[in-house]
Order: C-alpha cells, then structure tokens, then sequence
C-alpha cells in the first residue's frame, strides 16, 4: 500500500478502450483506490511495475499486440509477488483459471457473467481473499447450455476455432482421428449445428471457448 496515501494504487491493462475506461472509471470513483495508469498492452505492464509503486494490477486476459494478460501477470508474479492481480475476461473461457491459480494470482472476474461486482472483487483480493467463480459461466450454444458439453468436447471444440484438421486435433489431444470425428459428431448432434464450420464459428463469436493462439494475440 501507498504510504503517502490511504489509497491502493490500481493500474489497468486492456487494450480494448470501452473495457479500459469502464474499469477506469470503477477505480475513479471508488474512494478506497488511485487509478494511476491505463495501458494498452500486457508487456506494457510488465515494464511499469518494475519502475512503479503498484498495489492493484486489474488485467484482461487477451491482448492483440504482444503478450497475454494470463502471460504477463504470471511474469509480474514472479517478480513482485505483493502486488495484487484480478485478470479479467468477457469469454466463457475457463481454462485459464487453473494456469492463473499456478500462477499465484489472486482473483478471476468474469466481465459478462460474473455474479459479482468489480469493485467487490477489488475490495475482497486487496483484503487478502483469493476469489475465484465457484462455477464456470454457464452461457446458451446451440439447443445446449456450456454446461452439457464434457471436458473433452470444450478441448475439442477449442481446437476447432484455431481451424484444427482431425489430424492435428488428434495429434494435440494424444487420441485417435476417428475419437476426435465421433466427439465432433456429439457436438453437433447435442447443440443442433449443422457443420463444423458453423459449429466452430458460433463457439468463437461467443466466447464460448478461446483457443492458446488466440489468447496470445493471433485474434481474427
């Protein structure tokens, strides 16, 4: 914390400018906190907190230009492990909370389908709670909910937004080409989607899952 000031010192890293300023303006008008940076990018953020007193770090976890947020907040761990992160993500994607709990990292929000207000998530990490959602977001694809769909089904069909061939699903999972078709035929037969073209292009217009590349800034 700030010893000048009673207030914790908050940066905020998204490089979409809706999302940075609403969270701008969260910090702004709290009274327990100082907004002292919005950056653009998550390498940003890496070199500003080697040169700035920092309490808070509020990070979206995909970034277009260099590093992700998941990447950059696990460096930022390793190397100023008091300061306090919540990364951030208005996908559905929930693979990244386990990498995050690896990584030491305080707090996971939801934008879109968090139960709980930014500012309570602040509030709780800078009292020392690590909140995490209980549950993954549970959002409508197709006839089914996200929830109806197995582990194995979202890896697919994470796969599958990156443009994936069988063969290179079949390759990253370790199982058999035919495995992959028959889960890719599950999926279509529970969520009623016609084609593995729009069964991939409805599951990346959603969010419903992002696949490493895109995390890592390869966005179409």
């Amino acid at each position: 914390m700030n010893q000048v000031s009673s207030k914790a010192r908050v940066v905020v890293v998204d490089d979409q400018n809706i999302s940075r300023g609403f969270f701008e303006m969260y910090v702004r008008a709290a009274a327990k906190y100082e907004l002292i940076a919005g950056l653009r990018t998550a390498r940003e953020s890496v070199e500003y907190v080697d040169s700035h007193d920092v309490d808070l770090l509020i990070m979206d976890v995909m970034m277009q230009d260099g590093i992700d947020g998941l990447t950059a907040a696990e460096n930022i761990k390793k190397n100023h492990p008091e300061i306090k992160i919540i990364l951030t993500t208005s996908t559905s994607e929930s693979s990244w909370e386990e990498k995050a709990r690896a990584a030491g990292i305080e707090s996971f929000w939801y934008k879109e389908y968090d139960e709980h207000g930014l500012l309570e998530i602040m509030d709780r990490t800078m009292a020392g709670e690590s909140v995490y959602p209980s549950d993954a977001p549970n959002v409508p694809f197709g006839k089914v909910t996200r929830a109806d769909l197995t582990d194995r089904e979202l890896e697919i069909l994470r796969e599958l937004t990156a443009s994936q061939t069988n063969e290179e699903i079949a390759e990253k999972l370790m199982i058999s080409v035919n495995t992959v078709k028959r889960h890719i035929q599950n999926i279509m037969e529970k969520t009623g989607f016609e084609s593995r073209l729009d069964l991939a292009m409805s599951a990346k217009s959603i969010g419903l899952v992002v696949s490493d590349s895109e995390r890592m800034g390869n966005r179409a």
